[in-house]
């Protein structure tokens, strides 16, 4: 991803993203995380049947990855895992809702200005100019 959609202030959203991340995937649903303690939505992904199981296994955040169609243990690598403390289901059995805890920051690839990971929603749309604004510099 560029610095420029990620950090900019300008409005580019991608609506061709869940076109891409299930084409010629099968089995997944999105499921959205929020933190137990904020109740703040930090990020909405895609789960397969594997993922959710393991998910349940660990009591940890595991997610299907529509971009390398692997699992994706999310913080494995950086350090920010998440427990997940529960999960529901929508009307339909078609989302998940993971509610977790973080075990050290935020859940974004992304990091602010003092180097810390960031939740994935910390910039704000404004209703009237479509600029973003940016919550967490």
């Amino acid at each position: 991803m560029s610095k420029q959609l990620e950090e900019g202030l300008k409005l580019e959203l991608d609506w061709n993203k869940l076109e891409k991340a299930v084409a010629g995937t099968k089995g997944i649903i999105p499921v959205a995380v929020q933190n137990a303690d904020t109740k703040e939505v930090i990020l909405v992904a895609y789960i397969n049947q594997q993922a959710f199981e393991e998910s349940l296994k660990r009591r940890m955040l595991v997610l299907w990855s529509s971009s390398r169609q692997e699992l994706w243990i999310k913080g494995l690598t950086s350090g920010e895992t998440f427990a997940l403390l529960e999960a529901r289901v929508n009307c339909e059995q078609n989302s998940l809702l993971f509610i977790v805890r973080p075990n050290r920051g935020g859940i974004c690839h992304t990091k602010n200005q003092k180097g810390e990971p960031r939740d994935c929603y910390y910039r704000k749309i404004n209703l009237d100019t479509l600029e973003l604004e940016n919550l967490n510099p």
